[in-house]
């Protein structure tokens, strides 16, 4: 199985693919104006459970240094631009991403 994940900053949704055929989308809430979320591709580089704080239930670092897919312990933020570039997702949303997804997963960050 080959997954990818691609994240649409301005439909404010992360897409999973299965060898190109999506099979999970999710709501997410990505980067404020000053604090735009990078695009480009990545990969996911590492996975932490409960990390504490803002970022909720599970971490997936990204191959930019300090950018991430979390949960997060504010979920009315969820469909905004509101974080500091990071994507977050609903903590139930990213446990069940985390438990799909191996580390190396490309992730394309697009408009």
């Amino acid at each position: 199985m080959a997954y990818s994940i691609t994240i649409s900053i301005s439909r404010r949704t992360l897409t999973l693919f299965n060898n190109g055929t999506p099979i999970r989308s999710y709501p997410v809430g990505t980067g404020k104006h000053y604090s735009p979320t990078p695009k480009g591709q990545y990969h996911i580089v590492n996975k932490r459970p409960n990390p504490g704080g803002p970022f909720g239930s599970m971490w997936l670092g990204l191959s930019i240094p300090h950018y991430g897919i979390h949960g997060t312990n504010n979920p009315s933020s969820i469909g905004g631009y509101v974080s500091k570039g990071c994507i977050r997702m609903y903590n139930k949303n990213v446990i069940e991403l985390a438990s799909i997804v191996p580390i190396g997963t490309v992730v394309n960050i697009v408009s």
